[in-house]
């Protein structure tokens, strides 16, 4: 019996850098499930959109959000486009994790001062489920790292970046996002003279930008709401 496809959807960029970096996931989670269809697909920017690609898919189907905590793309828009299809399951965002602390944590040690604190700059969202995840994935860098971690917002919410680093003179930001775009553009420009790690995938750094660590988040996922 065939395994279910995997749709994986991100929000969606028109930052060429981004879109190249959430693909080259997608990629390497295919790779890493090779009996299972893998399929990519996006709420916003980017085509094909996230309703139209599972209504391409026949049969069960793992919907695995590229997102980092819950909120509107979450529980309106996925779990809105699934609630139709019995055959259809939505598994929770990438964060907080774990693993994600790791990622956090290899891309802090790719940048000077590692006795500085530290500021996670989180995009931010309207849905209060978003703060416990937020704080959740700063506990997490805090306990991986050993180093004070303040939460600093992008938009939507409060405190946001500038405030919380004119408090941080010393501080450097942890970029909480998946790839570069308008959030990461933005967290540069409110970073100022502020060291900052790139997203959490990159694919301008040497390596790739890749971190296995966030193939097995998303393949994971995948094996929690259908173990083999």
């Amino acid at each position: 019996m065939a395994r279910p496809a995997l749709l994986a959807v991100s929000h969606g960029t028109s930052d060429a850098d981004g879109a190249r970096s959430i693909a080259a996931l997608v990629d390497r989670v295919a790779e890493r499930l090779p009996d299972v269809h893998v399929r990519a697909a996006f709420v916003d920017v980017q085509q094909p959109d996230a309703a139209r690609a599972l209504a391409a898919i026949d049969g069960p189907v793992v919907v695995v959000p590229l997102l980092l905590s819950q909120g509107f793309h979450v529980h309106h828009d996925l779990h809105g486009i699934a609630v139709d299809r019995p055959d259809a399951v939505v598994t929770d965002p990438l964060g907080p994790d774990a693993l994600l602390a790791e990622v956090l944590a290899m891309r802090l040690d790719g940048i000077p001062h590692p006795d500085a604190p530290v500021v996670l700059a989180v995009a931010g969202s309207r849905d209060e489920r978003s703060v416990a995840d937020a704080e959740g994935m700063s506990a997490l860098l805090r306990a991986r790292t050993g180093r004070r971690v303040d939460l600093a917002y992008l938009a939507a919410r409060h405190p946001d970046l500038r405030t919380v680093l004119r408090a941080a003179p010393d501080a450097v930001v942890a970029t909480y996002l998946l790839g570069r775009g308008f959030f990461f553009d933005l967290a540069v420009r409110h970073a100022g003279a502020h060291p900052i790690t790139p997203p959490l995938l990159d694919d301008l750094l040497p390596d790739g930008g890749i971190p296995e660590a966030l193939v097995d988040l998303v393949v994971g996922r995948y094996a929690a709401a259908h173990p083999a």
